[in-house]
């Protein structure tokens, strides 16, 4: 499965993005999703994620009630709302598919992986 993640972009404080993630065959509407960021310097790190059928939605604790995950009916394509966006969210974001049809806060749980997008936030 390739995935290709779109969306980002630079944002003043307290703004909004939505990204995008599409997967380019079917058989990712079988896999649970994730979100991942990684800021200058730091580790990559857990975001968000969720089941192959749109349930159990998960977040990290800095972004729970502020960033909202979601796919279409398809399930081909994954969405990662994000508002009220702080310094601390600049970051590139990369979505990841799960090796598991059920969503992950592992990294090592995910099997492919886009190739990123630039969320810059600006204060």
């Amino acid at each position: 499965v390739q995935l290709q993640a779109s969306g980002g972009g630079l944002v003043q404080t307290g703004g909004s993005l939505r990204l995008s993630c599409a997967a380019s065959r079917r058989t990712n509407s079988n896999n649970g999703m994730g979100w991942f960021r990684q800021a200058p310097g730091k580790e990559r790190e857990f975001v968000a994620t969720i089941d192959w059928n749109g349930g159990r939605p998960y977040y990290a604790d800095s972004v729970k009630g502020r960033f909202t995950i979601s796919r279409d009916r398809a399930g081909n394509t994954v969405y990662l709302q994000m508002t009220s966006l702080k310094a601390e969210d600049t970051a590139v974001y990369y979505c990841a598919a799960s090796r598991y049809a059920v969503g992950s806060s592992e990294a090592g749980s995910h099997v492919s992986w886009g190739q990123g997008t630039q969320v810059t936030v600006s204060s």
